[in-house]
Parts: structure tokens; C-alpha cells; sequence
């Protein structure tokens, strides 16, 4: 029961489904982010208060018992269970998930505990936030990215291959000079939509 990752036929060490984990970062993210949400927009801190402890249980869960056991994972396994599974090294993931732990643990003292508001739970609360969306939809794992840093032995077996620099890129990866220029004129834009008015008061005073 205690174990961090199972095993995979083909495979050494320890695993995990990306699409999996993927799936619970995504859950976690929109429950957290509505919280979030309430308590800026109205001021009610008990949704967050909650969220942040089934956030903390759910990572205590993933890290220190089983991560096939937290709620998250079981949620994320029973929606992508038709899909292939994308296999990646278990390791690399108890760093991620000690940082959420952690950033879980600040929050769970400055709201829960103390019920403190202010800038840091804010900043604390943005950093989960964008490292969990950036897991869910972009498969970019930052506390995989550290675990490289600090092990001589690299991973093997990343999300979306990215550790093998050997496969190069495919045809269809690459962004050509259209779709770049549709890009910079979409932001010039959105830019002169938001402070053209501002831009011609400075410049011509009206």
C-alpha cells in the first residue's frame, strides 16, 4: 500500500499515468481557482478554507501513503480510464508534489489556522494555481524540472517525451512565418483596443 508509483510491464523503476495526473491537476486546479475566486471577489474565506484542506489531505495522501489513494488521482484515473496511458518516472513527481504540499501547508496556517488575509496568501495561492494549470494543460511539470537539477541520474521517461533532445522536433511543431504574423498583429490589437485611448491622450491631449 505504501508505495510512491507501480509498476509497468517493459518499464524499470516506478510509474505513473501522465494522463492521470494530468487529469487530478485539472481537478484540483478548478476547484481551487473557484475558491480562490470567491474569496477575492466576496470577501467569504470559507470556500478557500476548505479547499485548502482537502488540497492539503489530498497531497499528504499522494506523498506519504499512496498516490493511486488520494481523491484527486482516483477522480483523474476513473475519467481518462479509455485513454492510452502515457507512461513517465514516478520520482520526479514527489518533488512536484512536495512543493504543493508545501505551498498547501503555508496556506493551510495563514487561512485555516489564523485566518491571516493579505498579499501572501495571495502570491501563495497564485504560485499553486499557475504550476498546477501549467501541469493540467501544458503536461509541464516544474518539480520534475528541479529533480533534474539535483540528480545525477536524469529521468528516463518525461511527459510528451521531452527528456529524449535526440527526437528533435516534427514537421507540424513547428510555427511559420503566417502564424507568426497573425500572432504579433492579434496582440498589437488586443494592445491598441485596451490603451490606444490612453496613447492618443498622451499624445495629442484629447
Amino acid at each position: 500500500m505504501f508505495v510512491f508509483g507501480e509498476r509497468v510491464e517493459g518499464y524499470d523503476g516506478l510509474m505513473f499515468n501522465e494522463r492521470e495526473v494530468r487529469a487530478a491537476a485539472g481537478i484540483v486546479f478548478l476547484f481551487a481557482f473557484m475558491a480562490f475566486m470567491s474569496g477575492f471577489l466576496t470577501g467569504n474565506n470559507e470556500p478557500t478554507k476548505l479547499m485548502v484542506s482537502v488540497f492539503l489531505l489530498d497531497f499528504f495522501i499522494r506523498i506519504f501513503i499512496n498516490p493511486k489513494y488520494s481523491p484527486s488521482m482516483v477522480v483523474g484515473r476513473w475519467i481518462v480510464n479509455n485513454q492510452k496511458p502515457e507512461y513517465t518516472d514516478a520520482a520526479p513527481k514527489r518533488w512536484a508534489w512536495g512543493i504543493g504540499f508545501t505551498l498547501a501547508a503555508i496556506m493551510f496556517y495563514l487561512v485555516v489556522l489564523n485566518e491571516i488575509r493579505g498579499p501572501i496568501n495571495i502570491l501563495t495561492c497564485a504560485l499553486c494555481l499557475g504550476l498546477l494549470f501549467f501541469e493540467a494543460v501544458f503536461g509541464i511539470c516544474a518539480g520534475c524540472k528541479i529533480y533534474n537539477l539535483f540528480h545525477k541520474e536524469k529521468v528516463k521517461h518525461c511527459p510528451g517525451e521531452v527528456c529524449d533532445l535526440s527526437r528533435g522536433r516534427d514537421k507540424i511543431q513547428y510555427l511559420d512565418l503566417a502564424q507568426k504574423s497573425v500572432f504579433a498583429l492579434s496582440v498589437l490589437a488586443l494592445f491598441y483596443i485596451a490603451f490606444g485611448g490612453i496613447i492618443k491622450f498622451l499624445i495629442f491631449g484629447e
